[in-house]
């Protein structure tokens, strides 16, 4: 396993979710650039830094390392695996659980903060929320400093920081990473866009969206093409909706299966926050598990009778289909005897013959050009 060597300790980290013959790390040079420049500007005890999008928690590992001049650590991101990592890699390293304070991004952040380390996210309005919640929490002669990778580093992303935080100083590339020095000056309050809403014709539904959530400004095309596809059931079921995102597959079904119990998971937490809203405009008080978490892996096995899945491609800039097999295997066992999956996937991604290797039976329910509808019987 790669080692991430830092100013301030050699860490070893790993992922989430795992996967065997994982071949991606856990850190890249964005981080490292960072880390770097970070330790070039000098620690003194007390210091209060902030941490957004630290995607396995590399950033925050490193300076919870540091014992000689105690830090106070506060990461905040989008991402419940990325909370996962780094409560996983603080253990591996023999780091105290405590070192480092966690807020996921659906709340505000309470400053005054001395330093604060950006990994640029892949949308960029999150970043736009992140930085405009940032207005008032910078103490007197504060750092913003942001990162990525040159290739996944949009222009865009500077001028956000320009707008919000102060005038940007782009620093050189090195190992194709680069930095972006932001330094902040006197803003008036700005008035966050965020969430945004958009209205479904059918049913009628008019959607909240927090800022990092997948297809902010209008339904995304593959839940167009399953809506109208979703099963109907007139009798008590046991339903969730993995990677349900704003919630709404799981408020359609519902709307037409007044006896179904609904679970709806995301791994984002405004994706989370957005269900949340939604569920109750759309139904009130009607019970229902809606949480942050790693797909159904906390699912009890053999407690579910149906599962809705529009299943992601990418993890960050990652993509691939490990995300989408692994929800599927985590239904499988959380199906019962009988039990079905149904899921809405591009034509080209194969999905038919990945989940005829877990499920005893396969059907194709509806199609279109670009997207199949698949129900996979347990």
């Amino acid at each position: 396993m790669p080692i991430f060597v830092t100013p301030f300790a050699e860490l070893e980290l790993i992922r989430q979710p795992e996967q065997s013959h994982e071949t991606l790390q856990a850190f890249d040079a964005a981080d490292e650039y960072l880390l770097n420049q970070f330790a070039e500007q000098g620690i003194t005890a007390g210091l209060r830094v902030l941490i957004l999008n630290d995607n396995f928690g590399a950033l925050a590992c490193a300076l919870a390392a540091v014992e000689q001049t105690p830090m106070e650590i506060i990461s905040s991101s989008d991402s419940h695996l990325g909370h996962m990592a780094l409560q996983i890699n603080l253990r591996r390293n023999q780091l105290a659980a405590d070192a480092v304070n966690f807020v996921p991004a659906e709340q505000t952040v309470q400053g005054p903060f001395d330093r604060v380390l950006i990994r640029i996210p892949k949308t960029l309005a999150l970043l736009e929320e992140q930085l405009i919640r940032l207005h008032g929490q910078l103490a007197p002669g504060a750092q913003v400093v942001a990162a990525g990778m040159v290739k996944h580093l949009p222009r865009a992303a500077g001028d956000l920081l320009e707008k919000y935080i102060g005038p940007v100083q782009a620093s050189l590339a090195v190992k194709k990473a680069r930095l972006l020095i932001a330094s902040p000056e006197q803003k008036p309050q700005p008035v966050s866009p965020y969430p945004s809403r958009y209205t479904l014709e059918k049913p009628r539904l008019s959607l909240i969206n927090h800022a990092n959530v997948f297809c902010r400004e209008g339904l995304d095309i593959g839940t167009r093409a399953f809506l109208p596809h979703l099963p109907k059931h007139q009798v008590p079921m046991r339903v969730a909706d993995v990677g349900c995102g704003n919630g709404v597959l799981a408020i359609c079904y519902a709307l037409n299966s007044p006896e179904a119990q609904l679970t709806l998971v995301d791994e984002s937490y405004m994706a989370v926050q957005s269900a949340r809203d939604n569920w109750r405009a759309a139904l009130g008080e009607r019970p229902a598990d809606i949480r942050a978490g790693d797909g159904l892996a906390e699912q009890a096995a053999d407690s579910l009778d149906l599962v809705l899945c529009n299943p992601p491609f990418h993890q960050q800039q990652v993509v691939g289909d490990f995300l989408a097999w692994r929800m599927f295997q985590q239904a499988h066992s959380a199906l019962v005897t009988g039990g079905e999956l149904w899921i809405v996937g591009n034509r080209h991604l194969g999905y038919h013959q990945k989940l005829k290797r877990l499920f005893r039976g396969v059907e194709q329910v509806a199609s279109n050009p670009k997207f199949v509808i698949l129900k996979a019987i347990k």
